[in-house]
């Protein structure tokens, strides 16, 4: 028996089929997925230099940059700023230097577009860092390499945790380094200095001009030499031809010798300048700074003081004060003793 058959079968596969091939054919490739993990954060751009007003900025990626300036609030989504210098896109730590709080921002735009700002934080990252709508506020601005979990954060609009509060030694170095630069400049982008130092090469130098203070008792010594005045006053005395004794003309020379190597030591020790290196309300901080730079502390009322010396005159103090000043303390200056 046999069956009937149906031959539009076999067609009708044939049209699926090449149907089925021609949307394939059309159909548009899947869109790539974003790129996540370090690769988010590349390309990286630096950018060429650009004049505001009649200052000149040069975008460099300097990985060490350490700065202090001020913050202003502007645009932005999410933990991010803008800075004239630093790649795109960096990492930041922004510091306010009222509070201490410090916070990790990403810099994804070039500005602020005004000189006296150093950097311009989005909505977000002002208001984490405690900073008021349309206020202006002292920072510092450190480069870092946070973790990739970090970056993630602030790349897809978070948060990262805040750091540990800076503690008001280094605030007070930070806003004097503010204190003494000009705003309408580039900042220098090098980190403070702090008053720590290094005790052995301080004491070591410190030590110096003390050495250099004795020089002056050697000449003090070959200075009653040229002074065989007083045996010539005693040449009147030849008139008496029975009273020459050589003897009596030693000991007056050897009077002088000794009131002149005498006040010379005083001089000296006791000094007429000492360098006030700074003044501190708690004597344990006082001693701390004075044992790093071989100086001494004296009470003044509530405060104590760090001073080094004491130094015959201003030239000999000089060094000393430079050695203050290079170890974070710019307010050092040179007084007369008490």
């Amino acid at each position: 028996m046999r069956f009937p058959v149906n031959h539009a079968l076999p067609l009708a596969a044939l049209v699926l089929l090449g149907s089925g091939g021609a949307f394939a054919a059309t159909r548009s490739p899947q869109p790539a997925s974003p790129a996540t993990g370090p690769a988010a954060d590349y390309p990286v751009v630096v950018g060429e230099p650009f004049t505001i007003g009649s200052t000149v900025w040069t975008p460099s990626d300097q990985l060490n940059y350490d700065a202090v300036g001020n913050a202003i609030v502007g645009e932005g989504v999410g933990v991010t700023a803008a800075h004239k210098t630093l790649p795109l896109p960096c990492y930041v730590e922004v510091t306010s230097l009222e509070t201490g709080r410090t916070i990790l921002v990403r810099i994804e735009r070039r500005g602020p577009m005004v000189n006296d700002a150093l950097i311009e934080l989005s909505p977000d990252a002002s208001a984490q860092l405690g900073m008021a709508p349309g206020s202006k506020s002292p920072v510092r601005v450190r480069r870092v390499n946070p973790p990739e979990q970090e970056r993630a954060m602030l790349r897809t609009g978070g948060r990262a945790p805040e750091r540990m509060a800076t503690p008001d030694g280094l605030l007070k170095v930070l806003r004097r380094k503010l204190a003494d630069q000009s705003p309408l400049l580039p900042p220098p982008s090098t980190p403070p200095t702090m008053p720590k130092g290094e005790p052995p090469v301080v004491s070591s130098k410190v030590a110096a001009p003390s050495a250099i203070t004795m020089k002056p008792v050697p000449s003090a010594k070959t200075a009653p030499a040229p002074k065989p005045s007083k045996p010539a006053v005693a040449a009147p005395a030849i008139a008496q031809p029975a009273k020459p004794p050589v003897a009596a003309t030693p000991k007056p020379s050897a009077k002088p010798s000794v009131e002149v190597v005498k006040p010379k030591p005083d001089v000296a020790e006791k000094g007429a300048f000492v360098v006030q290196v700074a003044a501190f309300s708690s004597e344990a901080s006082a001693r701390k700074v004075a044992a790093q730079l071989g100086g001494s502390v004296s009470p003044a009322g509530k405060f104590w003081r760090v001073r080094l010396g004491p130094y015959a005159n201003r030239a000999k103090a000089a060094p000393a004060l430079e050695k203050a000043k290079a170890a974070g303390y710019r307010d050092a200056r040179i007084l007369g003793a008490d």
